[in-house]
């Protein structure tokens, strides 16, 4: 699935669609699209990632507390 990192705002290809919806990972393992070869995998953190769009990702993906209504 590709995301785009809030800081850079770079495309990042996250390889793993399972670690992305788990809500007890705070990180993900990706890689950034820049040009045609492939890039080494890294870690991002879910906080700094976002939809194409600009959008937040979901709470049910990011906080283990989300039903807790506040």
């Amino acid at each position: 699935m590709f995301l785009k990192s809030r800081n850079s705002e770079n495309m990042v290809d996250v390889s793993q669609m399972a670690e992305l919806t788990n809500l007890y990972h705070d990180k993900v393992l990706g890689c950034y699209q820049n040009g045609e070869e492939m890039q080494d995998l890294q870690e991002f953190k879910k906080s700094e990632l976002v939809f194409l769009s600009g959008e937040e990702l979901p709470r049910c993906w990011t906080d283990p507390n989300y039903r807790v209504h506040k």
